[in-house]
């Protein structure tokens, strides 16, 4: 039996009251919502092991616990309690035992969550545990001094600089901070702590990432069948920050040189997964160096020969998350597609391996994220989420594609489902995107737009639940929101990826132009009253809107700008990740100046004039305080209607709770000061 979704995702469990009394979906309601990832099943497929989090205000931060289901969705149980959260729980390989992170290291209990206890005690913390093949051992990652080859010289290290008082950063090399972290020392590694004694080896060391800070993907090690080898992660290229190069190497536990099996590629090798037999590796791959956003292939190594073979021949779309079929032989995999995520199935020894991607096989419609082994070998388990639902662990049938809500954690909200478009941008090329409406729509309405940009660029508009770009927040604040996927999106094929590299401001502008003035053609749309936000990239496109607001068919009203790239320049001095201003932009702007100087945002401040909402982060290091500050000195001198919005305490997003409410409640204000 198919069954229906919408249905599904109404049963009602732990259901949170004050949303479903909720007359409008708000801040406020959202940040009751259960938040729900990293579903597990349990080797004899019985129960589902999944982490639940909640918001709390007051201590304004997200606690995540372990819960327990039964593979049908009944007996739901927590494990875990408390004020401090626990989190990525994995089954030991016969079901006795759960290993969890807690408080930076690991612990161990029993199906039922009883006789916890503490299992690593490392200075340095453990994260991303990896069961071994025989149980009787757990891998680990942690982030040590390479000059360090004990937890002793580790923690003397860090008592010294506390000691210091010193604050001061040094470094010698480039990448030396990311996100919002420096990265100035330390370095991840490979652990292994044996379960009889507690006794922890270390089985990667030295002065590389292994596996890299800027890894494409997850845990990113892994046991072979037989327990003697770990596959891990490292970039071996001299200077990480312009490199892409992640190479897959194997290394014996019982010692010897590790041997890079993937040194013939220079793009991204990731999530490596021996088959069963250990006669494969099936891993993700990028074959473009230097280019973060080019096509995730499926690659299969063969150990006995190293003869590599894609498994993705003449499929065009970008494969982001697999796993395999308990069998071991069947991939199934994820990726996205107009604005969704769906499953797919390939072989991993397929007949053919023509052209045509008919090897691949579709199994699942919706947007799914984290799918993994099911209940059965007729099943699936995984995540799907949609823009009128927030996540939920489901079960999913691989013949016929249909789901059971097995988490069953929040009811059905008071919002509408999105609408999808599609229109004509620059070239002649068609564009896709949604339009959500408020809940208590009237036809016979005329509403304010809000045109959200996504960032990336090479991202997408999914429908799929978010915390920080939530289009039902804005939609049921009265207004008709707007997400288009213009060129850069990714879903629609990598030439339309490709076409907005070095050309930022180009293409990419008309197609976004093109679709509201296709929007405001809806009767229920006032075309008078136009806003548009967006973050990142998307915050570019809002600084690159504020000197280009000139289309003669309409003409946006109020702008805000989150995390935006307004000087090229500054910004490829500062970003941390050079290797993407570098592709993006064609080189350094001493070698490209003329790809710089054309779409910087900068350069067009004397025709800025309209109100715009800055926000950002100090401890953004990916589009770094600077590029918000000189936008509103810009703005300010130019005498233009605008507020700043400054967090000391966040990075490229806005996390804490209660940063969130405030951001949330500027944006609104800004919007209905200047729209309504």
């Amino acid at each position: 039996m198919k069954f229906n979704r919408l249905l599904l995702f109404s049963l009602i469990a732990l259901l949170p009251l004050s949303i479903y009394a909720q007359a409008r979906f708000d801040f406020e309601a959202m940040m009751g919502l259960k938040r729900i990832s990293d579903p597990h099943t349990s080797p004899d497929g019985r129960r589902i092991l999944f982490t639940m989090g909640t918001t709390d205000l007051e201590s304004n931060r997200v606690v995540s616990h372990i819960y327990s289901v039964n593979a049908d969705g009944s007996g739901l149980r927590p494990l875990t309690s408390g004020g401090r959260s626990a989190t990525s729980a994995r089954w030991s390989p016969d079901g006795k035992l759960i290993t969890f992170t807690t408080g930076g290291q690991l612990w161990l209990m029993n199906p039922d969550g009883t006789e916890q206890r503490q299992l690593t005690r490392i200075s340095t913390g453990a994260q991303g545990p990896v069961w071994s093949p025989a149980g009787d051992s757990i891998g680990f990652l942690s982030e040590v001094y390479p000059e360090c080859a004990t937890d002793e010289c580790n923690q003397a290290e860090d008592e010294k600089i506390e000691k210091s008082g010193v604050k001061a950063k040094q470094t010698e090399r480039l990448l030396y901070r990311h996100w919002d972290e420096w990265r100035d020392r330390k370095r991840t590694h490979v652990f292994v702590v044996n379960l009889a004694d507690q006794k922890i080896r270390q089985i990667t060391s030295g002065d590389l990432d292994s596996p890299p800070y800027s890894a494409a993907s997850g845990v990113d090690f892994a046991f072979s069948p037989d327990g003697k080898e770990i596959l891990f992660l490292r970039n071996p290229d001299p200077i990480e920050a312009i490199s892409t190069n992640s190479d897959i190497f194997s290394v014996a536990l019982d010692g010897g040189a590790p041997r890079n099996l993937t040194i013939d590629n220079r793009g991204y090798d990731v999530s490596p997964i021996f088959t069963p037999d250990g006669k494969y590796i099936v891993f993700r791959s990028q074959k473009i160096p230097s280019f973060e956003a080019d096509r995730w292939r499926i690659m299969r190594l063969d150990r006995r020969t190293g003869e590599k073979v894609e498994l993705t021949q003449g499929f065009d779309l970008h494969v982001d998350q697999m796993t395999l079929s308990k069998d071991g032989k069947s991939i199934f995999f994820i990726a996205g597609e107009r604005g969704r995520s769906p499953i797919f199935v390939t072989d991993v020894e397929p007949r053919t391996l023509g052209r045509d991607g008919k090897q691949i096989r579709r199994i699942a419609e919706g947007f799914f994220s984290q799918v993994g082994p099911g209940p059965g070998d007729d099943r699936l388990i995984g995540v799907s989420a949609s823009m009128s639902a927030p996540a939920e662990v489901v079960s999913i049938e691989v013949r016929t594609g249909g789901l059971t809500n097995v988490s069953q954690a929040n009811s059905r909200l008071p919002v509408r489902s999105p609408e999808e478009l599609e229109w004509v941008g620059a070239s002649g090329t068609v564009n896709h995107g949604f339009i959500v409406k408020p809940n208590d729509f009237n036809p016979n309405k005329r509403y304010p737009l809000i045109v959200l940009v996504h960032g990336g660029p090479q991202s997408a508009w999914n429908d799929s639940w978010s915390y920080r770009w939530n289009p039902q927040i804005y939609a049921n604040a009265g207004y008709v929101v707007f997400l288009p996927n213009p060129r850069g999106s990714t879903g629609y094929g990598q030439k339309f990826i490709d076409e907005i590299s070095g050309d930022w401001g180009g293409k990419v502008y008309v197609d976004i132009m093109n679709g509201v003035a296709e929007v405001i053609k809806r009767p229920y749309v006032d075309k008078e009253r136009i806003g548009a936000a967006g973050a990142s990239y998307g915050g570019y496109m809002i600084n690159w809107l504020l000197g280009h607001n000139n289309d003669p068919r309409f003409r946006f009203k109020a702008f805000v700008s989150h995390a935006g790239v307004f000087n090229l320049e500054s910004m490829a001095m500062a970003t941390e990740e050079l290797f993407f201003v570098e592709w993006e932009f064609g080189g350094m702007p001493w070698e490209n100046s003329e790809s710089y100087t054309r779409w910087s945002p900068h350069r067009f401040v004397e025709k800025f004039d309209t109100p715009t909402l800055v926000t950002h982060g100090e401890l953004d290091f990916r589009v770094p305080i600077g590029e918000g500050l000189q936008l509103y000195t810009a703005l300010q001198r130019r005498g233009v209607p605008s507020r700043l919005l400054y967090f000391p305490d966040e990075g490229h997003w806005i996390l804490k709770p209660r940063n969130s409410r405030l951001w949330h409640s500027n944006v609104l204000d800004w919007f209905g000061r200047h729209l309504k």
